[in-house]
């Protein structure tokens, strides 16, 4: 049996700055990291369906340091999903909504997780790096 994560995040900021840093190489590398060392992924991500990508780090004993993917779904700027794959396959799918007033819902969902443990990695990871996605905005 698989397991879902879902979570939201609201940010203040437009759908386009937020797609743009959701979609864009060079800020993706500012806000996804290596969540134990804190250093940027180095990636070769596009917006275009059937892209193959990879989010590359420094390797450790237990993890070759790669995340490998492919661009499924691309309907800008409200929807964008792909694979995420380092060990399980999972799909990651975006999908932003203009509150108005200057406010943006993202809401993440990822599916294929196969265990609770798993699970609550992604939710750690994905809070964590929404976090540091605040501060890409911000700039």
């Amino acid at each position: 049996m698989s397991l879902t994560l879902s979570m939201d995040f609201q940010f203040t900021t437009s759908i386009e700055k937020l797609w743009s840093a959701l979609t864009d190489s060079s800020k993706l590398a500012k806000w996804v990291a290596n969540i134990q060392t804190g250093q940027a992924m180095d990636n070769d991500f596009k917006p275009l369906v059937g892209h193959r990508f990879q989010f590359r780090t420094q390797p450790t004993e237990y993890w070759n340091g790669i995340i490998e993917g492919e661009v499924l779904i691309v309907e800008e700027p409200n929807r964008l999903s792909y694979t995420w794959a380092s060990g399980e396959k999972h799909t990651v799918t975006w999908t932003l909504q203009d509150l108005g007033d200057g406010k943006v819902n993202l809401h993440l969902e990822q599916t294929g997780i196969s265990n609770a443990q798993a699970l609550g990695g992604a939710k750690y990871g994905w809070s964590k790096w929404c976090s540091e996605l605040e501060k890409v905005l911000e700039q």
